[in-house]
């Protein structure tokens, strides 16, 4: 590629050059895109055997979603979905990654053999330039709590800049679950810091106004507010086994990525779920995680659906906040080493059990200071607004009330409300 064009191959309504994008501007290359450049991010996701098979799967199990079809890769990285559609059978795949990946990324794919399939565009998707309208879009673009990261919005610009009608994403639908979560080590650890940190600034004020006649009291109260804001009111990434939920999770938000705005996302309306506790005694806080499902389109619809789920499982190991341990089993290896009804899964046959494979995500884990305290039957109603942080859009700051409510009440038994930071 010269000048940031290349010819596209010959077909209908194609033959027009492809132009690359402007990269992203230094604030947001810097927040975002700049650790995707690099090649041991790349390696941290694919090597997600989770992630990359029920991409594999997606895309393999539904040929005729991509025989023939012109399919554009959003955030391509690698190239690794672009080359799954393309040994799929599609005609063209416009592959975009804003970073220098991009460069490295020509190369995988030259090293393939799938060059003359396979267009990589380097820039961004809002400003690239496609000779025609595409069939399919692919793209991972989920963060933590589903929407940190914001990268949904570059999705819903292809969406409406280059899809045709009854075209089709993979994913094309995504829901957000929250769930109740137990005692839980981390959050009576971030208490206690935060405890600490309380007789810390009674120490510092005494030194200060000891030995320098300076009294810094009138700053107490607003150090506590910065400290609970960095301690108690900021999420953190853990990892959850169904046995340290203390109910059962319920969908707070269920999209729709053919029919979702960006004006949606960044409206920050209201949203609810009611959740069911099954133990008694405190809740330390709730989580969040999400499922997205690939069914195609209406227009298009695939043949067997696939569901990447990152609900809490006992195994381990998404690149959501996990790298694969090298001393554990390779995929291959793994394949290998599975039982027969997982090996059919692999070859095609069956479908994934959602805790199989040894993998799970960090979940989002928000705390409760003080805990809830529960019954076995009540329900926790939830009332929750996603706002995007104002120091950074890719960033997310939630707002929520929490209300326990007895079976057969109609009483609130316990009210919080509070907000947290998901950095």
């Amino acid at each position: 590629m010269s000048d940031g064009y290349a010819e596209a191959a010959d077909g209908p309504g194609l033959g027009v050059a492809v132009k690359d994008g402007k990269p992203p501007d230094e604030t947001d290359n810097a927040n975002y895109f700049c650790e995707y450049a690099y090649l041991y991010h790349q390696m941290d996701m694919l090597e997600d055997v989770h992630r990359t098979g029920s991409y594999f799967d997606a895309i393999t199990r539904n040929r005729d979603s991509f025989k023939d079809k012109v399919v554009l890769d959003v955030g391509a990285g690698t190239c690794i979905l672009s080359i799954f559609a393309a040994k799929a059978g599609a005609k063209q795949v416009f592959a975009v990654e804003a970073t220098d990946m991009a460069v490295r990324s020509r190369k995988i794919v030259e090293a393939q053999g799938l060059s003359h399939i396979i267009h990589v565009v380097q820039g961004t998707i809002e400003t690239a330039t496609l000779p025609c309208m595409v069939d399919v879009i692919i793209s991972e673009w989920m963060g933590y709590f589903l929407l940190r990261e914001s990268m949904l919005d570059s999705v819903l610009v292809a969406r409406d800049r280059f899809l045709k009608p009854g075209g089709a994403l993979f994913p094309s639908h995504a829901t957000l679950f929250l769930a109740p979560v137990g005692p839980f080590k981390a959050c009576r650890e971030k208490q206690q810091t935060f405890d600490g940190e309380r007789q810390h600034f009674e120490d510092f004020n005494g030194s200060m106004v000891q030995w320098y006649s300076t009294d810094f009291s009138c700053m107490r109260e607003e150090f506590l507010a910065e400290q609970r804001m960095y301690y108690l009111q900021t999420g953190m990434f853990v990892n959850l086994s169904p046995k340290q939920l203390a109910g059962t999770a319920s969908p707070v938000l269920e999209m729709d990525l053919l029919k979702i705005t960006v004006e949606d996302l960044k409206a920050a309306r209201p949203l609810s779920c009611t959740m069911r506790v099954s133990k008694d005694g405190h809740l330390d806080g709730f989580a969040g995680y999400f499922d997205v499902a690939f069914r195609g389109s209406p227009q298009n619809p695939v043949k067997q659906e696939v569901v990447l789920t990152t609900a809490p499982t006992t195994s381990t190991h998404t690149h959501w906040g996990q790298q694969w341990d090298w001393r554990q089993p390779t995929p291959l290896q793994l394949r290998q080493s599975c039982p027969r009804q997982q090996q059919d899964v692999f070859r095609g046959r069956g479908s994934w059990p959602a805790n199989d494979l040894c993998q799970t995500c960090k979940h989002s884990l928000f705390g409760f200071f003080p805990a809830l305290q529960v019954n076995r039957g009540d329900s926790l109603e939830c009332k929750l607004v996603i706002n995007r942080q104002k120091k950074n859009h890719r960033l997310l700051q939630l707002d929520a009330c929490f209300s326990v409510v007895g079976p057969g009440d109609t009483q609130i038994r316990e009210k919080r409300e509070d907000s947290w930071n998901l950095d």
